[in-house]
């Protein structure tokens, strides 16, 4: 009599046998140790990232800090936050050689490397389970000529009132939620995508643009400049030109 193992697959139960179990079975133990180096991987990543966009050495500490005692389905489902708003962070990332990676870190032979690098059905699974787990990208979607905002779960972010709606991708070397230009009533303001539709700062100008630093949005009204950040603090353009050119 054969020996068999149960895998739980998309909607019902297949019996693994001695003849089929090198093509269906998937070892759990391996699946998580690959997991655990894929996320080294992309935290290495994310501090060639924060580096490359100047950020200091305190940042990539605190960005390691945050990730401290959590657990690896914390710590992917909060690096998946942080790829959301820092989306560059992965521009000219392989997943394939991340995984290729994470694959000889786990392997504790050359010949089942090779065994599993070999393996298509399993090098496409891995990929699209990465890719599940850290691409988790929110979604403005149109609803009654107006638009809002929907997480990757489908869930409502932003509630679908307003005429126009800026995503704003920046640097930010933290986890903090990055606020949303709108444009509600035909006039201009900056919201949370808290599912609240928080307001960082009044709907009250005429148009709002993005900067690529602090302060991050150069605000119009009748005509006149404002700088904001945000936190909703104004500064006086001159004020911030001056200082950036010294």
């Amino acid at each position: 009599m054969k020996d068999t193992l149960s895998l739980r697959k998309s909607g019902g139960r297949l019996m693994i046998t001695q003849d089929n179990f090198n093509l269906e079975y998937t070892d759990p133990i391996e699946v998580y140790q690959i997991r655990h180096f894929v996320c080294k991987e992309i935290c290495r990543q994310i501090h060639r990232y924060i580096k490359a966009m100047s950020g200091s050495k305190q940042q990539m500490l605190l960005f390691e800090e945050h990730l401290q005692g959590l657990s690896l389905d914390e710590k992917e489902a909060t690096i998946a936050q942080y790829l959301d708003l820092n989306r560059k962070a992965l521009k000219g990332l392989d997943m394939k050689l991340v995984l290729a990676r994470a694959m000889a870190n786990y392997c504790d032979t050359y010949s089942y490397l090779v065994t599993l690098i070999n393996d298509k059905r399993r090098i496409v699974q891995y990929l699209q389970l990465i890719n599940d787990i850290y691409i988790r990208y929110h979604t403005v979607f149109e609803e009654n000529g107006k638009f809002g905002i929907a997480d990757y779960k489908g869930n409502v972010i932003v509630s679908p009132k307003y005429e126009f709606l800026r995503t704003c991708y920046m640097y930010v070397g933290t986890f903090q939620i990055l606020p949303i230009i709108a444009q509600l009533e035909g006039k201009m303001g900056v919201i949370l995508p808290d599912g609240k539709d928080t307001i960082v700062i009044p709907f009250d100008y005429d148009s709002i643009s993005l900067r690529e630093e602090p302060p991050y949005f150069d605000a119009k009204r009748k005509g006149r400049h404002v700088y904001l950040n945000m936190d909703g603090s104004k500064y006086a353009k001159k004020q911030v030109e001056e200082k950036e050119k010294k």
